[in-house]
């Protein structure tokens, strides 16, 4: 019986973490690819909705859940002639959530895979995401 605890107690750990607080404390981030937003979660509770630009005709954004592999406050995308991604939170490979200039086209789809969203609020979003930690975030994208 006390095996059975001890092995209750460390599978609940792992699902939870170390501090107990588990998915209810970690950060996610719903894209709904046929809206065009995102919606942040944190603790359970929904912080922002923002409007966002994932893949136009020709391109594909994925689907899934996937948790932040990379953050840079400033990244050059080399395959699409060094133009900026501020605040670029990847999720997978050369995918990732970053600001734009393009702020016109927010709302519908427009860009090469990623999800663009206003800078100012791909700052927050990455700031969140440094707070939390990558290990506590959740990248969301549903159609």
């Amino acid at each position: 019986m006390r095996i059975l605890v001890l092995a209750t107690i460390t599978f609940v750990t792992m699902l939870l973490g170390a501090t107990g607080q588990g998915w209810a404390a970690g950060l996610v981030a719903r894209i709904d690819i046929s809206n065009q937003t995102m919606t942040v979660s944190k603790q359970g509770r929904v912080i922002y909705t923002w409007r966002v630009s994932t893949a136009r005709k020709g391109y594909w954004t994925p689907r899934g859940t996937y948790r932040p592999t990379r953050l840079h406050r400033m990244w050059y995308s080399r395959k699409y002639d060094m133009s900026p991604m501020p605040y670029s939170v990847f999720f997978r490979g050369g995918y990732a959530i970053h600001g734009t200039g393009y702020v016109k086209q927010l709302g519908r789809p427009a860009s090469h895979g990623c999800v663009r969203l206003a800078t100012g609020n791909a700052a927050l979003f990455y700031s969140l995401v440094k707070q939390v930690g990558r290990k506590n975030t959740r990248i969301v994208l549903v159609n």
